[in-house]
């Protein structure tokens, strides 16, 4: 038992309601910076296929296995640094993941043959798989709760952002390294900064809080946050207590949990469907139709490029109009522009096809962006890496099925039947989404229940979440 004290401070408001410093903001970027060199290295293998496939002599199918490896690895690493992040802390696991798949990307550029790349790509989904719950877990529990939709996008967004910079850099290194290069040079960047994470990234405070060993480093990071509290400082998370019951995976699926997490689950599934169905495939479908390996790339980059500006902009209607609404028009936003690129020529009207595949990565990576804060705001505290990792697996079976369904669709029915899996994928991830009962509520509703709660009125779905 703890002698008593007179000083009390619950972590929830002091976070949620008070100012975003700038130390917040650059773990956030810490935190996005990572997702940007997770999205690089995760969507290297997508550009190198072609020449691969080319260099080696094998067919798209004998590939399928390597590309399936990674996305197996994503899975795991997903699972695993969920829960391990619950229980030793955010910081290191996302460190680790980091430092991980940086040294199995760059182990790539020396594999003599398909079956090293495979299990190469495995390794390095582990880490890729284990970065995003950890970094968007991070950005959660920094950011105020007003900025908390936006500040989660943001980091998630950083995924086709790397993805982007990957085409942009293949390009260069494609033509003068060759795809050795491209993994060497690709997989030194995240080891190097794995290094700068460990050296400059504190711990989440909403962990510290749970560790009374350590509350003197909470008290410290605190104040490194503008929010000082006295050396007998009693911490607390009112808001969270309210709604743990038990920690654990079993939790997810809690009375009043199970809907969404269904939902949210089959959500996942299906968009991963269609984004690592691009990933994988897009440029190797449009090099099938006879675009030059270059122009096929800048597909992959238009889609990329698309889902940046659509999940900043999703994000910000979100915070607006909650998530409802934003996730629904997206999601037929998504299928409307599969089934229409199906009109187009591919290899006849280039500036079509690239405005068309930018206007569906917009779209889609909008809808799989935002789930992650919609995960940050069903999932309370103690379980919001294990729920946002849960998901995040269970999606990634999505995307294991994409590395043979895109093989085999692009194979026997070509463009056509590529564009409808990803428009079919699309309306299966609507339907899910129609189902979440507690999506992110708009600013109305939010004001509403923070002054029912005698809170200030500053958008803040944590209080959202407590009085449902």
């Amino acid at each position: 038992m703890h002698k008593p004290s007179s000083t009390s401070v619950d972590i929830g408001g002091v976070l949620d309601h008070g100012p975003f410093t700038s130390m917040q903001r650059i773990v956030v970027i810490l935190a996005a910076l990572a997702i940007v060199t997770d999205g690089f290295d995760g969507q290297l293998i997508g550009f190198a296929i072609p020449m691969l496939i080319q260099e080696w002599g094998i067919t798209k199918a004998a590939f399928a296995p390597a590309v399936a490896a990674g996305l197996v690895g994503m899975a795991v690493g997903s699972a695993g640094a969920g829960v391990i992040a619950d229980r030793i802390g955010r910081r290191l696991v996302l460190a680790a993941s980091v430092f991980l798949f940086g040294a199995a990307t760059i182990a790539i550029g020396f594999a003599p043959d398909v079956l090293a790349i495979t299990m190469l790509r495995f390794i390095a989904g582990l880490g890729i798989g284990g970065a995003l719950p950890s970094a968007s877990t991070m950005t959660a529990e920094f950011t105020p709760a007003r900025s908390r939709t936006l500040a989660v996008t943001a980091t998630i967004v950083c995924y086709p952002l790397g993805g982007m910079l990957a085409g942009l850099f293949a390009g260069v290194i494609l033509p003068v390294l060759g795809w050795r290069g491209l993994f060497w040079v690709g997989g030194a960047l995240p080891v190097a900064y794995s290094l700068v994470l460990l050296a400059t990234l504190p711990e989440s405070p909403r962990y510290l809080v749970r560790q009374r060993a350590r509350w003197a480093e909470l008290r410290a990071l605190l104040a490194r946050m503008a929010r000082p509290t006295p050396a007998d400082t009693v911490f607390v998370d009112a808001a969270e207590r309210a709604s743990e019951q038990r920690a654990g995976f079993a939790s997810l699926f809690e009375t009043g949990r199970m809907r969404d997490t269904l939902a949210i689950w089959i959500g996942f599934f299906m968009v991963m469907l269609a984004t690592y169905s691009a990933f994988s495939w897009l440029p190797t479908m449009l090099a099938a139709e006879g675009l030059p390996t270059t122009l096929a790339g800048s597909g992959l980059t238009a889609y990329n490029l698309g889902g940046v500006v659509g999940s900043l902009g999703c994000a910000l209607a979100i915070t607006r109009y909650g998530s409802r609404i934003p996730l629904v028009l997206c999601s037929i936003g998504a299928a409307a522009s599969a089934f229409l690129l199906k009109s187009v020529d591919i290899s006849g009207n280039t500036t079509w096809l690239m405005l068309g595949l930018g206007l569906h990565g917009m779209f889609v990576l909008a809808v799989q962006s935002t789930m992650y804060a919609l995960c940050a705001y069903v999932y309370p505290t103690i379980v919001r890496a294990t729920g946002t990792a849960a998901a995040l697996s269970f999606g990634r079976l999505g995307a294991i099925l994409s590395s043979f369904a895109g093989a085999a669709v692009i194979t026997s029915g070509g463009a056509s039947a590529y564009l409808s899996l990803l428009g079919f994928s699309m309306v299966l991830t609507l339907a899910a989404l129609t189902l979440v009962k507690n999506h992110i509520p708009s600013l109305k509703r939010q004001r509403a229940a923070a002054t029912a709660a005698g809170q200030p009125a500053s958008g803040n779905a944590e209080l959202a979440r407590a009085a449902r």
